[in-house]
């Protein structure tokens, strides 16, 4: 029987995980589908503070997991694949083991959706990136491309234009999701080029680098090459929350909706980072809700302690 399960080892997680062991109380981290989150998908993180020369993703994460491991939290690998949240204490099943908890935090995060095209998530680092502003700043005075047709294409293009030379925006449609008040802001923005209606059919990159893209056209099937340095692609997450449905309220996106900070709507349940935050989806706010959810429990575990 553990005090509080953390389901997730993304910076939400490990934050959590840190300040509840601090706490005493011997938090269990279940890893999750994927160790580390989507900070272990990037190389180099600029805005995380305190680091004035930047740190690697994956050096960040560890040393968050070396942090709560000091204070005596435990790591399980494995995938959650079962939870019941019908009374406490909560049960959870991951790599068919089965665990008990009296406080659950969900920081299960999101998976930021790809093409699915050959080699483009080994290219994420090298030149394909699922986020503006972290690495908008690595590709100043060179030309790239945005893949997406929704409000948060147009805005990372909008944000892109500083930095790149041009940002060619690549939508299989003539139309776009977006809202009228974003699409305009992007049309009037000099650096920005509408490629439309285009799919990416494959990220060039012969040498292990991104060096442009192939497109073609789905009504007319002509093709054509775009020389460019980065792709960014647009088109949305995925909070990873199969599992709580029905269990858990959710919004019509599938993120958990968390209340008064971290609180759900199962009273001893608790969420953090971007599996409830589909607008900022920062590190720094991954953690900062981190410590929140964990600080929520630790209150609610004191109340409930008879």
């Amino acid at each position: 029987m553990y005090n509080v399960v953390i389901i997730g080892s993304g910076c939400a997680g490990l934050t959590a995980a840190i300040y509840a062991a601090r706490a005493n109380l011997k938090p269990l981290v279940l890893d999750g589908h994927e160790p580390g989150g989507q900070l272990s998908l990037t190389t180099h993180v600029e805005n995380f503070p305190g680091f004035p020369d930047g740190i690697l993703g994956p050096e960040l994460i560890e040393n968050m997991r070396k942090q709560a491991q000091k204070f005596g939290a435990e790591f399980k690998a494995g995938a959650v694949t079962g939870v019941d949240l019908s009374k406490r204490p909560f049960k959870i099943t991951a790599a068919k083991e089965n665990y008990e908890t009296k406080a659950l935090i969900v920081a299960a995060g999101a998976s930021a959706r790809l093409l699915g095209l050959k080699g483009e998530k080994e290219l994420i680092g090298h030149g394909v990136s699922t986020c503006a502003t972290c690495d908008g700043y690595f590709f100043r005075g060179k030309p790239i491309a945005v893949v997406g047709g929704g409000d948060s294409a147009m805005e990372e293009a909008s944000f892109l234009s500083r930095y790149a030379s041009k940002v060619h925006l690549i939508h299989r449609r003539n139309e776009f999701r977006a809202s009228k008040i974003m699409i305009d802001r992007a049309k009037t923005n000099d650096k920005i080029e509408f490629v439309t209606p285009f799919v990416v059919e494959e990220i060039l990159a012969p040498k292990g680098l991104v060096e442009g893209v192939q497109l073609r056209n789905p009504q007319t099937g002509e093709t054509r090459e775009i020389p460019l340095d980065g792709v960014f692609v647009a088109v949305g997450h995925d909070p990873n929350t199969t599992m709580f449905k029905g269990k858990l309220e959710m919004d019509s996106n599938g993120y958990l909706v968390a209340k008064h900070g971290s609180l759900t709507s199962v009273p001893g349940v608790f969420v953090a980072g971007d599996v409830q935050d589909h607008r900022y989806r920062q590190a720094v706010t991954a953690a900062g809700s981190g410590c929140m959810a964990a600080i929520d429990a630790e209150k609610f575990l004191e109340e409930h302690k008879h």
